[in-house]
């Protein structure tokens, strides 16, 4: 059986395949295009590629053949915004548009929801489709929730929702990250809302401000499928973990050599087992010591192993965006790329790694197909 892996970078998507035990580059499509997000639905098997066209927009493409032939979706798109509305960014004061300026998030209902897509975008609108991407409908529960306007940019000038995890109980609760804006829940099918932000805190602001729900910069947001009510988040300034749901968020303290990331990466089947590619924080945005590793642990976060085999550990800057890390359904491989364009993979759960390419485009998106949460 045929693994693949799908990467999204800043000039085209690239199918990646094990044949007779090696990597290898299958093939490339849309070549020169920004993708910054994919979606392999593993219900009926359909990969959906959104691009980024700057200027001139945002696209999304289905292939049901395994990326040999595409046909363009529909985009989400805002509905007309009410004359002589002005909402501004409550950091930079920028105008937040209504509009798509980039699909940041993309991810498979319920296998109960046939058709079912999720949808989350900058500046921070949530989308649902229910006919496979044929049609948009904008979640107004949540734009329209007055908390809302609370969101601000972290990274970008915009608030965002990067990370969507349906319940694999019940399609009906739907998690979500913001940068920067928290965790929300929805457990009835998006008809409203919560914070779940309980436990989680920002060193970036005031004392009095730092645990406030809706400034909080969650950077991933990943629940483990076989036991959803445990999640973990790689924030700012730290990893945190949640076991009830949600509710509430503890920070994992022991996290080497950095607190500090993008993504992070749970089993599908042990909660208790979970990958992050730490870096130096805000200004610097590079591996500690020009070293590229993935920080390991096994025991719900109270220890971690510095995975290093197989990995650059000289003169190496490459840094991992949230959605370029992900787990096999399988749970034993994982694959991250870096911004340099380089992907790695490891088929014994990190212990070694080996080096599909060293020379793709900035990675933006990893994602295996059928993937597991």
């Amino acid at each position: 059986m045929t693994t693949r892996i799908w990467v999204g970078t800043h000039k085209g998507v690239f199918t990646i395949e094990r044949r007779s035990g090696r990597w290898t580059i299958a093939q490339a499509a849309f070549l020169g295009d920004d993708s910054p997000m994919l979606l392999p639905d593993p219900r009926d098997g359909s990969l959906y590629v959104a691009l980024h066209h700057g200027h001139f927009g945002s696209k999304l493409h289905r292939s049901r053949d395994q990326g040999r032939s595409w046909e363009e979706m529909a985009v989400p798109t805002y509905p007309p915004k009410p004359e002589g509305y002005d909402e501004t960014n409550p950091t930079s004061g920028k105008v937040i548009p209504w509009r798509v300026e980039k699909i940041w998030s993309l991810e498979a209902g319920h296998p109960g929801q046939p058709g079912v897509l999720w949808c989350g975008t900058i500046p921070g609108g949530l989308f649902r489709s229910d006919d496979g991407g044929a049609s948009w409908n904008l979640v107004r529960s949540l734009w329209d929730d007055p908390r809302r306007k609370q969101w601000f940019g972290g990274g970008a000038d915009l608030p965002g929702i990067h990370s969507i995890a349906v319940d694999p109980r019940d399609g009906r609760r739907v998690l979500l990250g913001v940068s920067c804006g928290g965790v929300w829940e929805t457990r009835d099918d998006g008809a409203s809302w919560d914070v779940r932000a309980n436990g989680l805190w920002a060193a970036y602001m005031p004392p009095d401000r730092r645990e406030d729900p809706l400034i909080q910069d969650v950077h991933r947001v990943v629940l483990c499928r076989e036991q959803p009510d445990c999640l973990w988040t790689q924030h700012h300034n730290g990893v945190f973990r949640s076991t009830d749901g949600a509710v509430s968020w503890q920070e994992v303290p022991h996290v080497q050599p950095s607190v500090f990331g993008f993504a992070v990466a749970v089993h599908p089947h042990d909660a208790r087992l979970a990958w992050t590619v730490p870096a130096i924080k805000d200004e610097k945005r590079i591996p500690v010591a020009g070293q590229v590793v993935v920080a390991r642990t096994r025991d719900g976060g109270k220890s971690f192993e510095v995975l290093r085999n197989g990995l650059p550990q000289e003169h190496a800057y490459d840094l991992t965006y949230r959605h370029a890390l992900d787990i096999a359904a399988n749970g034993e491989v994982l694959a991250f790329g870096s911004t340099t364009g380089s992907l790695w993979t490891s088929e014994d759960q990190g212990d070694s790694w080996q080096c599909v390419s060293e020379h793709l485009p900035p990675i933006l998106c990893v994602r295996f197909e059928g993937r597991a949460a």
